[in-house]
């Protein structure tokens, strides 16, 4: 065996740590790309018509984020699941759910 259960909780929270910040930033990029298209149409004085279907795109796609943002909360609370089953489990304030720290989390990127 190459990897301990702690190593490999602090692994896996560090991804899923990345995976949560890549999404609410992809939902923040779409917002101002959103913002900017409809400033764009309304300063330049094109029709009010004039690329909704793409804002409609647009709109789908954050709605998918959003889904998938809460499927990742749901692998959240199945892995805090198994930690917590395997007894390897340690949050800190930042874990969604949580409602008694059982430990400290250490920096997970000296685990890399």
């Amino acid at each position: 065996m190459t990897m301990t259960k702690t190593v490999a909780q602090l692994r896996i929270a560090r991804e899923l740590a990345d995976a949560e910040a890549s999404i609410n930033e992809a939902l923040l990029k779409q917002s101002r790309l959103f913002t900017t298209m409809i400033s764009a149409r309304q300063e330049t004085g094109v029709g009010a018509a004039l690329g909704q279907d793409a804002l409609l795109r647009l709109t789908k796609s954050q709605q998918t984020l959003l889904s998938a943002g809460g499927e990742l909360a749901r692998v959240h609370g199945r892995l805090l699941a198994i930690g917590k089953d395997l007894d390897v489990v340690r949050m800190d304030e930042s874990c969604p759910g949580q409602t008694e720290p059982t430990g400290i989390v250490p920096d997970v990127r000296e685990y890399a």
